[in-house]
């Protein structure tokens, strides 16, 4: 699943570089504050939102982009504010389900589901909007896919039987010998 995800993103890097190295640490992170202090869903949101506010307002206010970030608010306070609570609860339910996946299943599960979910919505811009493709993509899919499940198989091993070479050969023969002999009569 590693080399299906290095691959994907060296396609991605050819085609259009956009780099975000803090998405493979926070869920990590989360997990280990998570259990650390038995902390809850809605506490882990309301931590992790607060210290990512005052990060944020410190950057604006160094930066001088807090004067301008006000003057536009003030002026279009309906859109803003508006836009701001929709994308602020969606956010809300989006991290509380993924520190739930976390909670449950583990910091592995959530982030395979929740890259999944990234992979689900490249496939998807490439089918509505133009973007450049290469075959890359399809083939790091394909190898991500088999990370999972073999993830999956070497953990449920017990449950699921998978059938063996020699099974399936001898299935083929029998599937053609089944043909034949209905063809014939």
């Amino acid at each position: 699943m590693s080399l299906g995800l290095i691959w994907f993103t060296l396609a991605d890097s050819t085609i259009a570089p956009n780099f975000n190295l803090t998405d493979a640490v926070i869920g990590n992170v989360q997990e280990k504050a998570m259990k650390l202090h038995n902390a809850s869903n809605s506490e882990m949101v309301l931590y992790s939102y607060s210290i990512g506010f005052v990060y944020i307002l410190l950057g604006l206010t160094c930066t001088s982009g807090l004067g301008p970030a006000v003057t536009f608010c003030a002026k279009n306070p309906i859109r803003t504010y508006g836009y701001a609570f929709l994308f602020s609860l969606t956010g809300y339910f989006g991290i509380s389900f993924v520190l739930a996946l976390i909670k449950i299943f583990g910091a592995l599960i959530a982030v395979t589901v929740t890259t999944g979910r990234k992979a689900m919505t490249i496939v998807l811009s490439f089918i509505f909007f133009a973007k450049p493709f290469t075959f890359q993509y399809v083939w790091s899919g394909f190898l991500v896919v088999l990370g999972i499940f073999l993830n999956v198989y070497s953990k449920n091993m017990d449950k699921v039987r998978l059938p063996s070479l020699y099974d399936l050969i001898n299935k083929s023969v029998e599937a053609r010998k089944s043909r034949t002999l209905a063809q014939t009569v």
